[in-house]
Formats: C-alpha cells, structure tokens, sequence
C-alpha cells in the first residue's frame, strides 16, 4: 500500500484529492494547520468526513515548522509529497504578504527538504493561474510568467522555482498543477461561487467587483482532484495546467445560481480591483496527452451539485462567515 502526504488536507482541494486517494487504496497522511483565513468551521466539516474514512491520518502541523515536519518524515515512508496547503486569495495578499512568502515559498522549501532528506522521489506542487496575468490566452505552460502582479502570485512563482532546484540538484521527481478558479460543495467561503450561493439566498446584496464581464476558467473540484492524482506520475521537472477549458463570465455564473435557487440576486457593483484578471482560460494540452486528463464537469452541473449541497446543508451554512 503506498503512503502519501498531503498538506492541507482540511482545505477544499486538498480534501477531494485525499478521498480519492483513499478510494484508490492508498494510505493518506494528512496535515493542516486549521488556521482562520476563512471560518474554520468548514474544515472540521471537511476534516470530519476526512477522519471518517479508514487508512486516513491526521497530524495538526505548519508546513512553516521544520522541526514538526521532520518527526512526521521521520515517522513514515512516504511513496510522495502533494503539497497543496497555501495561504490563499489575491487580495488579502496584498493586506499580509508575509504570511504569503512564509507559507507559499519557504512552507514549500521545508517540504523540499525533508523529501531530499529522507529519499521521497515524488513531489506535487499546487499553483495557480493567477501568474498568467498579463499574457495572452489560452494560457499556455511555456509562457514567461515572471511578472506577478500580487504577493500571493509572486510566492507561488517562487515556490515553483524552488521545486525546480530541488529537481534539478538532487532528482526529485516534480509535477506543479497550476488550478484554475476551483469550486464546488464545501468551497471556500471566500470565493465568488459559494458568497454569491450565499448571498443570493439570503437575500443579501451581492458584492461585485467590475461589471461581470469577467471571464473565469470555471473548474469543479472533482476533475481538479481527478487530475492532481494522476499528475503523480513521473513527469521529471513539468508544469501543467488544471482548467475547465470553457470560460463563462461572471454574469453568467451568477445566472446558473439564480436558476437553481430559484431567486433572483441583487447586485451592488464595485470598481474592478488592480490585481484581478479580466479573464482566465487554461490551454490543457499537456493535461490530455501527458496526463490523459480532461474536465468532466460542466458549469451548469458543477453549480446545481453546489447549489444541491448547500441547501442540504443549510442549517450549519447560516452561520459561515463569507
């Protein structure tokens, strides 16, 4: 039975990516610092479900602690590393960027170190989009992403770098999945899908940031978990993206909530902010043919399986903080 790490496995990726691997038969060890970016109420529910499925471990640890991380190391063979644990979220980069670099950059160093030491040969990073901002689309993996225009896309540049190094100087095998605008049940309560969820059945304004013109590479959680595991194949040092492959503009998202709440929003408009992108849109090329991997889930599906999930969990959902 292989043994893998995972990091940040309370979170809404990191999550989906450690169910499926224990549905595959493999042993996941699982590591979150529970931190309150977004209320932690949703990483118990997460981590609950999580606890409740045999062959998983839980260990409550920083990937900003060395020495934590070295006991974990020490304790098991691990067959590879997915960190997926970050700070997230463009904006509040901005307010905090120190966390950023700690958690992105130097977080993803500890892990490098302790792979090197301790003979893992596998390591998957999760990266993100937002280091497109500025090029042309589709995005395209080879395009020269060195212009990062927020704290959050310059640590997950750095973190790529580094994992290159690591590759390149002592032959860790490195696959780095580059995410596109995720959603689905149990999502971040700081993103548009489950704010506007929210917002929109509450009857509360919904807070729009542009004119909704905006376009976003849409991707369910489910094909982005699909996809992260099969990226733990040998791939050497490649960069690879995660997309739905379908951009939809934000009024149109907003549409298919409407539609399977069954309420009409009302929406209060905003300046566009500096570090949001107009549009996103992945080239998935090197998904298919080095992964064999496509998006199965449609917008339309992904919001009504989200929509479903929420009113079925409703009676908890008031309270989560957006």
């Amino acid at each position: 039975m292989k043994t893998i790490l995972v990091t940040g496995s309370a979170g809404f990726i990191a999550s989906r990516v450690s169910k499926l691997l224990l549905k595959q038969g493999v042993r996941v060890v699982g590591l979150d610092n529970m931190n309150d970016y977004y209320d932690v109420r949703m990483k118990e529910y997460r981590l609950k479900e999580l606890k409740a499925i045999p062959g998983f471990s839980f260990h409550k640890c920083d990937i900003e602690d060395p020495a934590a991380l070295k006991r974990i190391f020490a304790k098991y063979k691990f067959d590879a590393v997915m960190n997926l644990a970050a700070r997230a979220g463009v904006r509040y980069s901005m307010e905090n960027p120190y966390v950023y670099m700690t958690t992105n950059a130097n977080g993803t160093l500890n892990l490098l170190e302790q792979c090197r030491a301790h003979g893992v040969k596998k390591f998957l990073l999760a990266s993100t989009s937002s280091l497109y901002a500025g090029q042309s689309m589709p995005f395209r993996e080879d395009l020269p992403v060195n212009t990062p225009i927020s704290p959050y896309a310059a640590s997950k540049k750095a973190a790529e770098v580094m994992a290159y190094t690591y590759h390149y100087l002592y032959g860790i095998d490195v696959s780095v999945v580059r995410y596109f605008t995720v959603y689905g049940p149990a999502g971040r309560p700081d993103m548009s899908v489950f704010r506007f969820i929210k917002w929109i059945d509450e009857g509360k304004p919904l807070q729009l940031f542009g004119d909704g013109s905006q376009s976003r590479d849409f991707t369910y959680v489910d094909d982005i978990a699909a996809g992260s595991v099969k990226a733990l194949k040998n791939v050497g040092y490649k960069i690879i993206n995660l997309g739905g492959n379908d951009p939809y503009d934000m009024n149109a998202m907003i549409a298919l909530i409407e539609k399977y709440l069954g309420k009409k929003a009302s929406i209060q408009q905003h300046d566009f902010h500096k570090t949001d992108m107009k549009a996103t849109w992945a080239d998935i090329g090197a998904a298919q043919n080095t992964l064999k991997w496509s998006p199965k889930v449609s917008l339309a599906q992904g919001i009504k399986r989200t929509v479903e999930w929420y009113l079925a969990n409703k009676s908890w959902l008031s309270k989560v903080k957006v």
